[in-house]
């Protein structure tokens, strides 16, 4: 369909799978991804567990700024306001991961770390359907074992009042 590939360019195999709701397609081959972020022009929405209903795909961002995949209401009011879910969570994970960090009295070289993990979290998609909370945590948990800081996997629990099981 359109100007999706049918022909895998690395091995020449023509079974490729397109997944519509991740916007790629792969060759079943060879498994070389040959086209990535595919926009589709329809709308499917699916069942929640709760009887709710959600809408399937990936939300389109633009790089350049313009008012096109932005998020907000319309107007000069809202555009003041409007910014991406992306940028949203962004934010929301560096200030938990500073709040954490300062708990736990890591340094700023620490969080700034812990904070690029999180962004990379974000990036690929491993945040979805995760508290926030323990996103940070582990971020933060990751930076202390590469830097080898005395902070345990217990001091993390206490502080978010998690239950760790062994």
């Amino acid at each position: 369909p359109g100007c999706m590939a049918s022909v895998c360019s690395n091995c020449g195999g023509t079974d490729i799978e397109y997944d519509h709701a991740r916007g790629d397609a792969v060759c079943t081959s060879c498994g070389s991804v040959l086209e990535d972020n595919i926009i589709v022009s329809e709308v499917n929405f699916q069942e929640t567990s709760s009887g709710g209903a959600s809408v399937i795909g990936q939300f389109v961002s633009t790089e350049d700024g313009s008012k096109s995949g932005r998020v907000g209401h319309g107007g000069g009011f809202g555009r003041r306001f409007s910014r991406e879910s992306r940028e949203i969570t962004l934010q929301n994970g560096h200030r938990r991961i500073a709040s954490l960090g300062r708990q736990l009295q890591l340094n700023q070289h620490c969080i700034d770390t812990a904070y690029n993990f999180f962004k990379m979290a974000v990036a690929n998609r491993l945040t979805q359907g995760r508290k926030s909370n323990h996103i940070a945590a582990a971020c933060l948990y990751l930076v202390c074992r590469t830097e080898g800081t005395p902070h345990l996997l217990l001091d993390f629990s206490d502080r978010l009042q998690v239950i760790q099981l062994v």
